[in-house]
């Protein structure tokens, strides 16, 4: 398994205006292109993915390529 870098600088996925413990992901963008991921009550747990493919995870997100994984709300 890779070293995860000490130094990284995590940003919480989190709804805004939301506080406390979560459970909640948050990102870290390394170097050598790399992005890390955990989540707040794991963090010794990181998974980490390279910036062309967490790209393309967002961009499917914002597509909608994976609501058929959550219970969304009835319009």
């Amino acid at each position: 398994m890779a070293e995860i870098p000490t130094d990284l600088d995590w940003i919480r996925a989190a709804p805004e205006g939301e506080e406390g413990p979560g459970p909640w992901i948050e990102i870290a963008f390394g170097p050598g292109d790399l992005v890390y991921l955990r989540e707040t009550s794991d963090p010794e747990n990181v998974v980490t993915t390279t910036q062309k493919k967490w790209d393309a995870f967002v961009l499917g997100v914002q597509a909608g390529e994976f609501d058929h994984f959550a219970e969304l709300p009835d319009e």
